[in-house]
């Protein structure tokens, strides 16, 4: 078992494995969406490899407030959720205070706003598109 984190207030739903076996054999709607969950899961937890592999740490945590923004999507909310430097850092594999540096310089740049609440620009995408 592994352990999680909630960005806000979740609720969890265990499902015994015999139960969810039964009910996506029989719910085909549950199925697809089951298998499309896990299939997008997987192909993002091989992106996060190859972006902790072979991108630098500026690039990881301007990719991760795009991420965490829903960039790209149509309810792109631009703010991000209430999270601390450590948090991010966490996310990014990286330090606090790299993060810190990474926050100002991308502030000072007009990439982010932050007065307590991170609001991410679309120019942030720069960072993750230039090549370093």
């Amino acid at each position: 078992m592994g352990t999680a984190s909630a960005l806000s207030a979740s609720m969890v739903l265990v499902v015994e494995k015999p139960e969810m076996l039964e009910k996506l054999r029989t719910q085909p709607a549950l199925a697809e969406c089951f298998l499309t969950h896990m299939l997008s899961r997987s192909i993002r937890m091989e992106e996060d490899l190859i972006d902790q592999l072979f991108n630098a740490s500026e690039k990881r945590l301007a990719r991760t407030l795009l991420l965490l923004a829903r960039y790209g999507q149509g309810d792109y909310p631009h703010r991000l959720p209430k999270l601390s430097q450590e948090t991010l850092a966490e996310m990014v594999g990286t330090t606090r205070s790299r993060v810190n540096v990474f926050m100002n310089k991308f502030r000072d740049l007009g990439f982010i706003d932050d007065n307590g609440i991170i609001k991410v620009n679309r120019s942030l995408l720069t960072v993750v598109l230039h090549d370093s």
